[in-house]
Formats: C-alpha cells, sequence, structure tokens
C-alpha cells in the first residue's frame, strides 16, 4: 500500500505539518460530579420556587455557573472554578450580583453551603 492510499482504492489526504501541533485553546470546565453537585443544590432552589435559569461558562481561566432568577436578568450567584487559585485560596468561589466573593474554598461542598443557608430561610 502507498502512501496517500487506503486499500480500498480511495484516496486520502494528511494534514500539512502546521497544522498538527496547532492545539485548541484549553478551557476550564466543571467535572461531572462537581456539576452534580452544583445542580443539586439548583434543584432544590428551583423547587422552592427561588431560581428559574441557569447558565454555564467556560472560558480560558474559569469555569463560571451562574443561576438567575429570571432569564432576563443579571445572575443572582456565580459559582466560579478557578484552578490557578487551587495552591492559594481555594479554586471554588461563590461570588455575589454585586461582585462581592461570598465565599470562597477548596471543597465546592463547603463552598456552596453559604446558598444552603438561604435556602433554609427561604423555606421557613
Amino acid at each position: 500500500m502507498r502512501e496517500g492510499r487506503k486499500s480500498d482504492g480511495m484516496n486520502y489526504q494528511v494534514p500539512p505539518q502546521s497544522n498538527l501541533h496547532q492545539l485548541p485553546p484549553q478551557q476550564v470546565a466543571f467535572h461531572r460530579t462537581e456539576l452534580s453537585v452544583i445542580l443539586s443544590l439548583y434543584g432544590r432552589f428551583v423547587a422552592a420556587g427561588e431560581w428559574r435559569d441557569y447558565g454555564i461558562s467556560c472560558l480560558r481561566e474559569v469555569a463560571v455557573f451562574s443561576v438567575f432568577r429570571r432569564t432576563a436578568e443579571n445572575p443572582l450567584y456565580r459559582i466560579e472554578k478557578r484552578p490557578r487559585l487551587r495552591d492559594k485560596q481555594g479554586m471554588y468561589a461563590v461570588v455575589g450580583m454585586d461582585g462581592q466573593i461570598m465565599r470562597r474554598g477548596h471543597d465546592l461542598r463547603t463552598v456552596l453551603r453559604v446558598l444552603e443557608r438561604k435556602l433554609i430561610r427561604a423555606v421557613e
């Protein structure tokens, strides 16, 4: 078999060498286990009638899970994952509507407790 030909007689092309080394930009994303923790909390707030919509952004340095009361407004809370802060303050953070960091830490469940307290107050 000659290079550039398959055994069934069809031609194929080898991509140019310059394209082989160009990797797509890396993105930070939530892992499936992290999303299950976040969506579990989100589901409880939806059931309580507090939250109605969410959005996920996977950017170069941060992954963001935004929570909305209504679709057309600014997010009530942002749950952020910044892996570069893993060794410093912790890579997870809950940010309020005004941009203030409500809680930051290394463990996602611990960081999300700041929001669970609000759920307990809303149900009472």
